[in-house]
């Protein structure tokens, strides 16, 4: 049972002077200024934070977190818990923090807690986070007599506002810490009643028996923000200003009371193990396992500690699905509550987020309210917006709650960090309550409390862009809330291979600290070159050993599809695996003829020649180009001359409701279930997006030439499904190559985007696999080949190894060597600068501790900025396109929107927001300078902070120096102005 007691009489109890009770009962930790007009008493919020710590433990912490913290805690893993994330605002206990506000600082005056003149300049200023580790430090290696233990407790304090100082950092200012006997005593009484008052005998009686490992440690910091955030709410926890009504069971009472109105929960909680080892397959994804699949379940059974696997199969080969059975298990046998899907984009996110959706509902309907879906876009998920905004459901059904949160509900995606109030005083932002969001709803609703950007990896099921992994390994301020989400979990991440050198570089940092926290890993791919597969065993390990440079060579798989295992064994060794026999694949491999196209116009127009051509007869041809404006140019092209049969574009800068729409009538005319809407004759003619990830089938494939395994990505798209009909022509899947043209004594010259995007050594290598395939690039144009071309996917794997390795491939003449110097040099670059924001530094990997992590600050403030941290590139920004009309403006779908932009409701702002749009890199600087959002605009959470591209009554306008329109059909048109 809770104590009953109230703090005063905790403290009578404990042989306190009564001058010593009355100052310690007027230190104030939420001013009424900022804490919904009433004042609420430092001990009283960490009474609250510890209560909100037990319901989290009872309710949402990981089986598997719950271990550890029962192991250095010497079984008392609850208790120690509390008290953890209850004295993490000690540090409000001196001068600089209760001088804060005039108001309240009269009392404590009065009390005889005094001080004189303060530092007043910011660089100067004290700030309470870290006065808490000043203050507690001393004490726990004193009473603790362990200067280790205390070492990694202290930064728990030091960075619960989301940077880790260094131990220089905690040297206070003169006079802002307190001098004298009553600010010691005071001091000295907050954390030794604090700590009676959770169950502890006294401060020795709380010293742990051994270590959280470093990344433990960083996701413990994660729930003890959380438990903080949610604590700081004073829609929920009312200002008390009596010490006599502060106690921990109405503590305890108002954090269950909270927590249920907020409709928080944890996810799977004691997952019980299945009882056939196929059973996640067969009866919960209904699917009739392939070989492949078999191969990476029965790897999760038999690992005996939580590890990585790298599943490489070829596409289509069902590789997710499998993924999710693997996690099931992983989750039941190791204590992990949840999964991340991590995809590489937001268009391949949505339909694995409606897959998620359908396998959580298997384990309980009411786990549906916990997924959710990470990416900017969400809002055009109907699913999404069914469960979370209270829609209607894309099937048709009710809405995804039992009761309707109020209109903008999903405007809690603005709340930085909910009510914190004097933290906003450290670089946080005060922001409105969530639960005005939760009034009314059901308990069975989702928790619009994880809508923030940076607590949605704390939702327990949770599918979203990779970014958001990626993040969670940049040394970036609440770096430690996304690590706290990804620490109780699985954590799946499709197309591995995507990520590209400078990502890799996160990717790598990443599996470092999930391999030390214990997160069980699986990763997929079909074209995985052997030295990433080989880099991220050995990061993985790393993590696990807790060195810098662990090296376990895999052996060579016996064939493909394969897994790869990595974990350490006891005693400390590392161990890698991979499958020891050939594990055969879900179809026979099927010969695939490749001939060249040779064009580096980006207008393209051998290109429509050659797609009209493939689909004379009928048929269905994809068309991947490297480049909006070539698609664009392509598009046109057909469609002024007259072409006969579905023609779709899909690109990125496609305004986001256009852009839903056509992929899912892509989808639909090409996806598995066409059958009979699969048209005679249609092209789809797309940038990357088409690339992975997009289950479509196409009859032929034009593609522009990329590195060999992305080329073999877009090959994945070709020939696809089973059972498909085609016209004669096609029954042999065919490749045109195109985007390059010989040149010079046959060296091949490649278009300019392509160059730009993926370097000239990756292309020279991928020309001379094609050729080897196709005959060579000086004879191409026939469209017919005389080589071998290629079987896929037997092929695959060889053609990816060959295309990384270290031995040359390309004829003479081609200066293959100085390309790679070229490219080197470049990747040597990015790789440096990746390290400026990668989370800890090679020589940092070996600290025990947090402390200092963040010593050289946060470099990234935006998330529009962060973006460009993880993904290499200059920031871009998103606009909402709406013309100017007479009178006002209208939407890009010719919704009026008023005098000033005005937006009446909800379904007004749908409609505006799919006129979202991402512009390139090139226009960031002239949009920040000459956009902003609409007068109308200032009222609604979705809409207030977003950039407004207007375009004139002609549909046009100047941006800088481009001129940029919008075409229903084309998307975003930019054409740069002639000076």
């Amino acid at each position: 049972m809770e104590d009953e007691r109230s703090v005063v009489e905790v403290m009578r109890s404990m042989g306190l002077a009564d001058e010593v009770v009355t100052r310690v009962s007027r230190l104030w930790g939420k001013s009424a200024a900022r804490n919904g007009g009433r004042t609420h008493l430092l001990l009283g919020h960490l009474l609250d934070t510890a209560a909100v710590a037990g319901v989290m433990w009872d309710q949402y912490v990981s089986a598997a977190f719950r271990r550890r913290l029962d192991e250095v805690s010497g079984g008392r893993g609850r208790s120690w818990f509390m008290w953890v994330c209850g004295i993490h605002d000690c540090g409000k206990a001196c001068p600089a923090f209760q001088a804060m506000d005039a108001a309240e600082a009269v009392p404590v005056l009065a009390a005889g807690l005094t001080w004189g003149r303060l530092p007043a300049g910011r660089g100067k200023r004290w700030r309470h986070d870290v006065a808490g580790a000043a203050l507690l430090l001393p004490r726990l290696v004193a009473e603790w007599g362990d200067e280790e233990a205390a070492g990694w407790v202290w930064p728990l304090v030091a960075g619960h506002h989301g940077t880790f100082p260094s131990a220089a950092a905690l040297d206070p200012p003169r006079g802002a810490q307190g001098r004298g006997a009553a600010w010691e005593e005071a001091q000295r009484a907050v954390v030794d009643v604090f700590t009676c008052a959770v169950g502890f005998d006294g401060l020795v009686d709380v010293r742990p028996v051994g270590s959280l490992r470093k990344a433990e440690q960083l996701a413990l910091s994660g729930l003890i923000v959380m438990a903080d955030w949610i604590a700081s709410d004073s829609s929920h926890f009312v200002g008390l200003s009596d010490a006599d009504l502060v106690s921990f069971a109405s503590a305890r009472r108002r954090a269950e009371a909270a927590w249920e109105r907020l409709r928080l929960r944890g996810g799977w909680r004691d997952l019980a193990l299945p009882e056939d080892p196929l059973e996640p397959l067969i009866r919960r994804l209904g699917v009739r396992p392939r070989a492949s699949q078999r191969e990476l379940v029965e790897r999760a059974w038999s690992m005996p500690v939580p590890g990585l696997l790298v599943a490489e199969a070829p596409m289509g080969e069902g590789k997710t699905k499998a993924a999710l059975a693997a996690a099931e298990i992983l989750a039941a046998r190791f204590g992990l509550d949840g999964v991340f899907v991590a995809m590489p984009t937001q268009a391949t996110s949505d339909p694995m987020y409606e897959q998620v959706l359908q396998w959580v509902r298997s384990f309980d309907p009411e786990l549906e309210s916990q997924v959710a879906l990470l990416h900017g876009r969400r809002r055009f998920n109907a699913w999404w917006r069914s469960i979370w905004s209270g829609m209607p459901r894309p099937d048709g059904g009710g809405c995804g709650c039992r009761g309707e949160g109020p209109a903008g509900a999903t405007g809690m995606a603005d709340d930085d960090f909910g009510a914190i109030d004097e933290d906003a005083e450290y670089d946080m932002v005060s922001a409105h309550s969530s639960s005005e969001w939760a009034a009314g709803a059901g308990a069975d609703g989702p928790a619009y409390w994880f809508l923030d950007a940076k607590r949605g990896l704390l939702t327990a099921f949770a599918v979203g862009t990779v970014d958001h992994l990626l993040y969670a390994a940049t040394r970036t301020r609440h770096v430690m809330l996304r690590f706290a989400g990804l620490a109780g979990k699985v954590v799946v991440v499709d197309e591995v291979h995507a990520a590209d050198v400078y990502m890799r570089q996160f990717l790598v940092e990443a599996l470092r600290w999930l391999g030390q926290a214990g997160v069980p890993v699986v990763l997929l791919s079909a074209t995985l070159p052997p030295a990433q597969r080989q880099r991220f065993v050995d990061a993985y390990l790393s993590g696990v050993l807790g060195t810098a440079d662990v090296h376990q060579a895999v052996p060579e798989p016996a064939g493909y599809p394969c897994v790869t295992v990595a974990y350490g064994a006891d005693g400390g060794a590392a161990v890698a695996e991979t499958s020891r026999e050939a594990v055969r694949a879900w179809r026979e491999s099927a010969p695939v003829r490749l001939a060249w196209l040779p064009d580096v116009d980006p207008a393209g127009t051998p290109v429509a020649a050659a797609v009209r051509k493939a689909v004379a007869d009928g048929g269905v041809a994809l068309v991947v180009v490297n480049q909006v404006a070539r698609a664009q140019a392509i598009y046109r092209d057909l469609q002024e001359g007259g072409f006969d049969g579905v023609l779709h574009l899909l690109h990125a800068r496609l305004c986001a409701a256009h852009r839903a729409d056509r992929t899912a009538e892509c989808l639909r005319l090409m996806g598995p279930q066409a059958g009979e809407d699969r048209p005679e004759r249609m092209v789809v003619i797309a940038t990357q997006l088409a690339e992975q990830s997009f289950d479509v089938d196409a009859d032929v494939l034009i593609t522009d030439l990329a590195p060999a395994d992305l080329l073999l990505q877009r090959i994945g798209r070709l020939h696809r499904h089973g059972g498909t009909r085609r016209p004669a022509a096609h029954h042999v899947p065919q490749v045109l190559v195109t985007g390059v043209a010989p040149g010079r004594d046959g060296v091949p010259r490649f278009l300019h985007a392509s160059k730009q995007i993926y370097g000239e050594w990756s292309l020279l290598r991928a020309a001379a696999l094609v050729t080897e395939a196709a005959g060579p690039l000086a004879g191409g144009g026939t469209g017919v080949s005389t080589a071998s071309g290629w079987s896929i996917p037997t092929d695959v794997p060889e053609l990816v190894a060959r295309a990384y390795g270290d031995a040359g491939i390309c004829p003479a003449g081609w200066d293959e060597s100085g390309a790679w110097e070229r490219w080197s040099a470049k990747e040597r670059e990015r790789e440096k600068n990746a390290e400026e924001f990668l989370l800890c530094r090679r020589r940092e990997w070996a600290f025990p501790t947090l402390e200092g992590l963040h010593y050289a600050g946060s470099r990234a403030a935006s998330e529009e900025q962060l973006d460009a941290v993880v993904r290499d590139g200059d920031p871009s920004v998103e606009v909402v396109i709406v013309r100017r009309a007479s009178g006002g403006y209208r939407g890009i779908d010719g919704t009026w929107l008023g005098v000033h932009g005005e937006v009446d409701d909800d379904e007004v702002t749908d409609r505006l927001m799919g006129g979202t749009v991402r512009l390139p890199p090139g226009l960031t600087e002239a949009a920040q300078d000459e956009l902003s959002p609409l007068p109308g605009w200032a009222g609604r959470p979705w809409l207030r902070y977003r950039l407004a591209l207007v375009l004139e009554e002609d549909g046009t306008r100047l941006l800088g120096v481009h001129r940029v329109s919008y075409h229903e059909a084309l998307g975003l048109v930019i054409e740069r102005q002639a000076r």
